[in-house]
């Protein structure tokens, strides 16, 4: 083991991917020497030299472009778009050839090989065009997969399992949590499952489900509900295209309550697609309303991101809520 923040677990996940097949190459806007403007991809261009991490020109539909192309012709394609909210001009090139390609060709070609890493989220004071969360978009896709860790040991094996995954991958990293805390991680290669969500606290009275940054503040308020006498089972969901649909039905037939959070919109986020589910296959065993927890239906705003961000304070408020319907 070693202490890592998430950062240097994803650049050493990068690491040992291009170790150990040199079939995998990382490519985006200033990955090369400069690093990234996070510094994931720090000493990568060093390492493995300039053939297989470099820079591409500043054009995000061209990067994926040429990311299908890399990919179909059986390179483990690594492209970075450098902050979530530049991934939209790429969206045709994602949607409509990544996402499409296995089928359209009767599965003479795929993409599996392609996995695209972006930083996400808020908190970090960015404002409207760096703090977004879009991850609902790529849900909507079939082809697609879409992962998100919480902290540096998920983000080391969850990037690992990515880039090896026969299907594409759009790997979301959660930006402020970046260097915001060091945990263990195992210098070995290992992979975590994508599609199984994880259990990291249970409890009997209320599901709280979450995924990537939003897992610290929901297990912040699930500690402040203890406080209360409200025993909370918090469920990271790890991955929501495919989604661990089992884990949680399972789940919220032992509580009866389900509140959801994540940072994006309330309207058409994809905590609207767990609550239908979840009334569809566990109607019967819910003792209150599924209760979402998100982001306001507005531009991200930077002088008001403590009024928009779903905080600890607003998640133990659904919480009470919830138990008291």
């Amino acid at each position: 083991m070693s202490q890592m923040n998430l950062l240097q677990a994803i650049n050493n996940a990068l690491i040992t991917a291009m170790e150990k097949d040199d079939k995998v190459v990382c490519f985006g806007e200033d990955v090369g020497h400069f690093g990234g403007v996070f510094r994931a991809t720090s000493h990568l261009q060093e390492k493995f030299g300039r053939a297989r991490c470099f820079n591409t020109p500043l054009t995000e539909q061209g990067i994926i472009g040429f990311a299908n192309g890399l990919a179909s012709q059986g390179h483990k394609a690594i492209a970075e778009i450098q902050f979530g909210d530049y991934i939209f001009p790429a969206f045709d090139q994602i949607v409509n050839e990544t996402a499409k390609f296995r089928y359209r060709s009767g599965n003479e070609f795929n993409v599996g090989g392609l996995t695209i890493r972006t930083p996400y989220g808020g908190g970090i004071r960015g404002g409207h065009y760096h703090s977004q969360s879009p991850e609902a978009y790529f849900a909507h896709t079939p082809g697609l997969k879409v992962v998100v860790p919480r902290n540096p040991h998920q983000a080391k094996g969850l990037l690992l399992a990515s880039i090896r995954d026969d299907n594409p991958v759009i790997f979301f990293e959660p930006k402020r949590l970046y260097r915001a805390a060091v945990g263990d991680v195992p210098e070995d290669d290992y992979e975590l499952p994508i599609g199984v969500a994880e259990i990291v606290r249970e409890g009997q009275d209320c599901t709280l489900l979450a995924w990537g940054a939003q897992m610290e503040v929901a297990s912040k308020a699930a500690e402040r509900a203890e406080k209360e006498g409200i025993d909370c089972e918090v469920i990271d969901l790890r991955s929501i295209l495919p989604w661990d649909v089992d884990t949680l039905i399972a789940s919220v037939k032992k509580t009866g309550r389900l509140v959801v959070t994540h940072e994006a919109p309330l309207t058409n986020g994809f905590g609207a697609e767990i609550a239908a589910t979840v009334q569809e296959q566990a109607f019967l065993h819910l003792e209150a309303p599924v209760n979402r927890v998100c982001g306001l239906d507005v531009p991200y705003p930077l002088s008001h991101e403590a009024e928009y961000m779903p905080d600890e304070t607003k998640v133990f408020e659904a919480i009470y809520a919830t138990m008291n319907y």
